[in-house]
């Protein structure tokens, strides 16, 4: 295993008070978790879209002066929405607000309804994929050099500077997040340093199998990429509140229950502890629970202090 294992939360800005998100932050850093993060939507997913939802950047930069220690991220952010020099610029300024401790989040973008409401271009599957493409590689030249000029087919720059460059050399992480495997793994293997989906041990074995050969085909080590799974979570003693949990999931992705239950972290610490053994045999060595609103702090605590200790050291 050439990549630490690690531990995060993702504790989303929706359906949430300010204070409440605040508090949970504060929480996740205080336990000792390794990362932390908000997601990349103007309004709630997977509940009533009228519901609150803050900003995801205005967000994190202000969590970041409630944390000290957690690295923190979007998970992920949508191309579709920002310009990606603009991002970088952003990028660059935020991981000199965290002291450094910024990883930067990117996915094509997916969520349609919110494009359709905000008046977004939506554009095909295959076009946001090669989008991302180009603007993963317009923000990593951004975030290393003094100066770039870059006519793709999408996106456009010239002479463009990204100064103070960031704390992290040679520039913070980037997290790609998605599941394809003709056009999105492609682009995990030639940029990321971090790769995220959801899914049980077996989605990952094989997804990790075509992720090789796209490696292969590149020309990139397989082993610089850190591989990180992402998913619900509760810890509970309840088989009552363990089957909600699961058959909530169920409907929401309108698959069978006990498909969706393998992509989670739900249950017993000895049945979550089992899960994560079985998504370490499979190549996953950092896990990011899903913590939704209203955010059960003694769930937290209980990964935290239950969970964790079995796979440090």
């Amino acid at each position: 295993m050439s990549k630490p294992i690690r531990f995060g939360i993702q504790a989303a800005q929706q359906n949430t008070g300010w204070r409440e998100l605040c508090d949970v932050w504060k929480l996740i850093d205080e336990l000792g978790f390794d990362t932390a993060w908000n997601f990349d939507h103007f309004f709630p997913i997977l509940s009533d879209p009228s519901g609150p939802c803050f900003d995801g950047w205005v967000s994190l930069a202000a969590l970041a002066a409630r944390t000290t220690r957690v690295r923190i991220g979007t998970l992920v952010n949508g191309n579709t929405y920002r310009n990606p020099a603009v991002v970088a610029k952003m990028a660059a300024t935020l991981d000199h607000a965290s002291g450094g401790r910024f990883i930067l989040g990117l996915g094509a973008g997916w969520f349609q309804q919110e494009h359709d409401a905000y008046g977004i271009p939506f554009h095909t599957v295959a076009e946001r994929i090669h989008r991302l493409d180009e603007s993963a590689e317009i923000i990593k030249r951004l975030l290393t050099q003094k100066q770039v000029t870059f006519d793709g087919r999408y996106y456009q720059i010239k002479d463009a500077y990204c100064e103070p460059s960031p704390v992290q050399t040679p520039r913070p992480p980037i997290m790609i997040g998605g599941g394809g495997e003709k056009l999105t793994l492609r682009v995990v293997a030639k940029h990321a340093d971090i790769w995220n989906t959801f899914g049980s041990p077996e989605v990952f074995k094989h997804k990790l199998t075509v992720l090789r050969e796209h490696c292969a085909n590149v020309g990139r080590s397989f082993d610089e990429i850190e591989i990180s799974w992402a998913g619900l979570m509760a810890v509970t003693d309840s088989w009552s509140q363990k089957e909600a949990l699961v058959g909530a999931m169920s409907r929401a992705f309108g698959r069978p229950p006990e498909e969706v239950e393998q992509g989670l972290l739900v249950g017993s610490v000895e049945e979550i502890r089992g899960r994560i053994s079985r998504l370490l045999e499979a190549g996953v060595t950092h896990f990011i629970p899903i913590a939704a609103a209203p955010f059960n702090h003694g769930w937290i605590r209980r990964f935290a202090e239950e969970v964790i200790p079995a796979f440090r050291g």
